[in-house]
């Protein structure tokens, strides 16, 4: 039967049927995109910090996109300190030293900021008497001012470190790592958690388990880095062909992630994703040639 034909001769419920129909055929489609996951990073490239030779590690974009924190080498032959830079364009920051009031002879590494300004890291210094690792303080002017530990999220086990860490860009939610080291210093597991602010301290989340639940497999699971509506999550996972960058998402912040997936542009030893105030650019350490070196990747 020709089309052309057929159509004018419909009946006005059918047509009206018709319609329906297209629009709840429209509407499935987009929920199957969604479900599908954000779109696709690729053009990975390499981010230039103007005045900066040394290794960068960890990088953390400010909320509002004005600043690349990171820290140099996270190994124990060396100091490792926390940086900032400030952004020229999305391939170039202006390298502006150590960030003031953080550093100390312990490792200092895994920067994240706040809306508001507070400023969170981790470090080891106090580990042995107070079995946690996550600090925080008000970071203006390229300063970190009134440090101190974040109460409530230690389990407070010896052996038991929190080596990651976010917060949210509203303050209110804090992404952490839990891992079980052995005595050699190497971690046995390691899964994603997060608490919520109560006051000035944050309480451990009872629902953790069950939101992340996709995201905690066997493998070891770190570095935590949430979009700004708390819809995504992004984070490296090791397994057998190393460490790898995923991602998830949702359709609520009350509801758990979906299945993550591998992000195919990032290729190489990566590790420590941290997403762009618009969504549109994931920044990511990655080993070239023995040196770590930060890299992006973008999506429309």
């Amino acid at each position: 039967m020709n089309r052309s034909t057929w159509m004018p001769t419909q009946s006005p419920v059918l047509k009206i049927a018709m319609v329906m129909w297209l629009a709840a055929a429209a509407v499935a489609f987009i929920a199957a995109q969604r479900a599908a996951g954000p779109e696709e990073f690729s053009d990975p490239r390499t981010v230039t910090i103007k005045g900066y030779s040394g290794d960068a590690m960890e990088p953390f974009l400010s909320r509002d996109g004005r600043y690349l924190f990171f820290n140099n080498l996270n190994d124990p032959s060396v100091n490792t300190d926390l940086y900032w830079a400030e952004r020229i364009d999305d391939l170039t920051f202006q390298f502006k030293g150590e960030v003031g009031g953080v550093n100390t002879p312990a490792l200092e590494g895994v920067a994240s900021m706040d809306r508001a300004g507070a400023f969170y890291f981790i470090s080891p210094r106090s580990y042995d008497r107070t079995a946690s690792t996550i600090y925080r303080g008000r970071f203006e002017a390229g300063s970190v001012s009134g440090v101190g530990l974040v109460p409530g999220v230690s389990s407070g086990r010896p052996g038991i470190v929190n080596f990651d860490a976010e917060i949210s860009a509203d303050g209110e939610t804090l992404y952490f790592v839990e891992s079980q080291f052995d005595r050699h210093g190497h971690p046995r597991n390691a899964k994603i958690l997060f608490a919520r602010r109560s006051g000035d301290a944050f309480i451990r989340a009872g629902e953790s388990d069950r939101v992340m639940q996709s995201i905690n497999s066997r493998a070891l699971n770190y570095a935590p880095a949430t979009s700004a509506s708390g819809l995504e999550i992004f984070f490296t996972r090791v397994d057998f062909m190393g460490p790898a960058i995923y991602s998830a998402s949702r359709a609520d912040t009350g509801s758990p992630f979906g299945p993550p997936r591998k992000i195919e542009a990032i290729s190489g030893f990566v590790e420590a994703p941290t997403i762009s105030p618009d969504g549109r650019s994931l920044y990511y350490h990655r080993k070239e040639g023995g040196h770590f070196v930060i890299c992006r990747v973008t999506r429309e």
